[in-house]
């Protein structure tokens, strides 16, 4: 048999992946994603500190020229007597199909279409957006949709600015927001002076559709999106470091660069300037199932990102001391964010201190069929629960988008 067929035989229908780490050249790590404090630039300074994981990609990284191999693609571990084998989640998908992600979404995408991150900057990321189908498109890319959830395992801290900008204030007009755009080389460009912030709570989420303009403060943040890494920067200046012009012309076709009004176009005006974005983007989290009744069953599940088609997430907890069965309806991939036990045939644990390159027991992929047969989890502690994010692709069957 292949690899990925061993890999999917021996985990029973679970996959384990490895830790996925990204550097970005324009943040400064806020060092909760547990990655050993030597290694935040163990990439070398030019490719800035490593401030994020990404979790079951099969996506790779946008990082410019010096972006390294497979930057961004997760890794499955299959483990060969003594030996451990990597290989690329994208290449066992590839291969497998509907045996991984489920027929549904392999006949509709013919790949896993979305993938997952924490991000952890010690500030505010820039005024920016990504770009929908129709705009991403122009450079060859898919648009992107993304969710946030703040962990509070992750977030024993605030960061320098825990408060995130959305949207563009009602009444600003288009003639105001291109002037920004045309000043992006002239210090701060002032766009925030446009916008409105929210201060962020960890244990809530909220949802990004592309076209808007979002500046994410600095919370670590589980990030549930499209598999696409499309971006432009409208902000020229944050925390006093300048943003580089060629950040605002990411995702134009090399023959507009220079065109504001493109830039201007990419944002969706309306959803933007939309003075419910409270109402419609804020997310708190909502009980799976009867609340008394999982309880009773020894775990607690809530969705945490549920206002889009796209991808969803749930956030799983197994109290001390018990055993569940839990059934989905799709794929997913998953993250340990506390406790230790068992899941199926693997041991999960949640990691203090990571080293780059050490392979963890704390990240899986879950097949659609180990999903719909139920994977039991044991939790051996006598008071630590497990907790677990789940991340599901799009159109999950379980789930009613909406409030």
């Amino acid at each position: 048999m292949s690899l990925a067929k061993n890999a999917l035989e021996q985990g029973e229908g679970i996959l384990r992946l490895t830790p996925t780490w990204v550097p970005r050249s324009f943040c400064v790590p806020g060092r909760r994603i547990k990655l050993h404090p030597d290694d935040y630039y163990v990439l070398g300074g030019v490719r800035g500190g490593i401030d994020e994981r990404w979790l079951s990609s099969t996506t790779p990284a946008q990082n410019g020229p010096l972006t390294g191999k497979n930057e961004g693609l997760s890794h499955i571990v299959y483990k060969d007597g003594a030996e451990e084998i990597l290989f690329l989640l994208k290449d066992a998908i590839d291969e497998l199909k509907g045996e991984i992600i489920g027929e549904r979404i392999w006949e509709e995408h013919k790949s896993w279409p979305m993938y997952s991150k924490f991000f952890d900057n010690m500030g505010p990321l820039p005024h920016h957006i990504h770009h929908n189908d129709e705009y991403a498109a122009m450079t060859g890319q898919k648009g992107k949709p993304e969710a946030y959830y703040f962990p509070p395992q992750l977030n024993n801290h605030g960061g320098d600015f825990p408060y995130t900008f959305f949207g563009i204030a009602p009444g600003t007009t288009k003639a105001q927001i291109k002037e920004c755009l045309m000043n992006f080389n002239k210090g701060d460009n002032k766009i925030t002076n446009y916008s409105q912030a929210f201060k962020l709570e960890p244990g809530t989420g909220w949802d990004v559709p592309p076209g808007m303009l979002h500046a994410p403060g600095s919370l670590c943040t589980y990030e549930p999106q499209k598999a696409s890494d499309i971006f432009a920067m409208y902000q020229s200046l944050v925390n006093e470091a300048i943003i580089p012009e060629e950040l605002l012309w990411n995702g134009t076709p090399k023959d507009r660069i220079g065109d504001y009004d493109l830039l201007v176009e990419v944002i969706d005006w309306e959803l933007n300037t939309n003075p419910n974005i409270l109402d419609n983007h804020f997310m708190l989290p909502k009980p799976v199932y009867d609340q008394d009744w999982m309880e009773s069953q020894g775990f607690e599940e809530k969705w945490i990102c549920y206002r889009s088609h796209d991808y969803s997430a749930k956030e799983l907890t197994v109290l001390p001391g018990q055993t569940v069965t839990i059934t989905d309806n799709a794929a997913y991939g998953m993250i340990m964010m506390q406790g230790h036990g068992k899941m199926g045939v693997w041991d999960v644990e949640t990691p203090a201190l990571i080293r780059y390159g050490q392979l963890t027991h704390d990240e899986y992929f879950v097949s659609e069929k180990a999903a719909k047969g139920g994977v039991t989890i044991s939790n051996p502690s006598k008071t630590d629960p497990i907790v677990m994010l789940k991340h599901f692709g799009p159109n999950n069957p379980d789930l009613k988008v909406g409030k």
